[in-house]
């Protein structure tokens, strides 16, 4: 009866071990060297989940004042003021928030910042007081003037409206 040596079982064991620590190693290796640059853009973002709300921009308060001259305003919530903000920046050629926005597929609103990153627009929830000259547009959506039926940004995306 032959019997195996302890010998055979460590030459098979030791170049193991060597190739198990070099396989161990290259997730670290790649993480501390990896370049920034992106194959594709990242992940879109949403502001408006998980963390503060971010304050209505600094204009609003100005235009709040300029109505005070008898004129009258729409206020455009929900759907009405999403497509009345995207209108305000889809030809604008800068990035970020103050930008171009861009309307998804999928019936949202975004803007790209620096990075490419995607970022989702949410109306204010107080809604946007508009010159209502400037709203009528707006008048078949839900959302304008508190109307709780009429048009969403899908209905758009499906049947387009002519430029407004």
């Amino acid at each position: 009866m032959q019997t195996l040596s302890p010998i055979k079982h460590h030459k098979f064991a030791q170049p193991m071990a060597l190739l198990m620590s070099v396989l161990l190693m290259v997730p670290l290796l790649n993480a501390c060297g990896g370049s920034k640059s992106y194959s594709s853009p990242p992940p879109p973002v949403d502001d408006t989940r998980g963390g503060a709300v971010a304050p209505p921009p600094a204009q609003q308060p100005q235009a709040k004042q300029g109505f005070s001259n008898g004129q009258k305003v729409a206020v455009l919530v929900g759907a009405a003021a999403l497509y009345y903000i995207y209108n305000q920046h889809k030809d604008r050629q800068e990035q970020g928030s103050q930008g171009k926005y861009y309307l998804s597929k999928n019936g949202r609103v975004y803007y790209r910042d620096a990075e490419g990153r995607a970022h989702w627009v949410t109306p204010p929830v107080e809604g946007i007081q508009v010159p209502e000259e400037q709203a009528r547009p707006y008048q078949d959506f839900q959302g304008y003037n508190g109307k709780s039926t009429g048009l969403n940004i899908n209905d758009v995306i499906q049947n387009p409206v002519p430029a407004r």
